[in-house]
């Protein structure tokens, strides 16, 4: 988990994963971002404009959770309330991660919710994945609106934009990612072949539990 590790090593962690996000096809050029909370309850984000396999440790910015630049000699990145309000409202969540993925951006185009229809996605996510209300890029006002979106849930989609994820730790978060998006394709696909079914309500309400129960020790 992401608060056992020193400053330092999410630093390290959190370049990696953003390297990892735009190699696995989460995002293209300098589009996306990350942040992580740090050990000493501040936040580390990636850089506004500045390419994913170039980018350095030098280059990653230290903000506090209001916002205010601690350490970096570059602009923290646009989203930067989208990452901060979640981390502000939710301290068990550790990472954050908004990405452009493709089948999911669909959805998000579309202002389709993604459905639960898969057992090991009501685990990791907790539920359908929503689309939060169109706020401008950037804003305080998009912040606001996404972070009440993963009070239960690891995702949501951001509309006529892409996907925001939550999660315990960088890797955890990437996980996400990548099923919400494998899960876009896949429904997708099937409604082309049909109408998808769904899980029956008792199963699906159980796993949302195992969901919650994870992120927070609690039901």
């Amino acid at each position: 988990m992401t608060q056992e590790l020193n400053n330092d090593e999410v630093k390290e962690q959190l370049l990696r994963s953003a390297q990892e996000m735009s190699t696995s096809g989460l995002v293209e050029g300098t589009a996306g971002n990350m942040a992580a909370r740090l050990a000493d309850g501040n936040a580390v984000l990636t850089p506004s404009s500045v390419d994913y396999m170039t980018m350095t440790l030098d280059d990653l910015v230290v903000c506090d959770l209001d916002g205010t630049v601690l350490e970096g000699h570059r602009s923290p990145t646009t989203e930067k309330a989208l990452h901060l309000g979640a981390l502000k409202l939710y301290p068990e969540i550790n990472a954050t991660m908004h990405c452009h993925a493709k089948f999911a951006t669909m959805f998000a185009l579309t202002r389709q919710p993604i459905p639960a229809v898969i057992e090991e996605f009501v685990v990791y996510v907790g539920g359908d994945v929503e689309v939060a209300d169109y706020k401008t890029t950037g804003s305080d006002e998009l912040g606001a609106e996404v972070a009440k979106w993963v009070s239960d849930k690891s995702c949501v989609l951001m509309a006529n934009h892409g996907l925001f994820a939550v999660a315990k730790s960088l890797h955890d978060v990437l996980h996400v990612g990548h099923l919400v998006e494998r899960t876009a394709e896949i429904i997708w696909g099937a409604r082309l072949m049909g109408e998808v079914v769904p899980i029956p309500e008792e199963v699906n309400k159980t796993f949302a539990g195992y969901y919650r129960y994870g992120r927070t020790g609690k039901f």
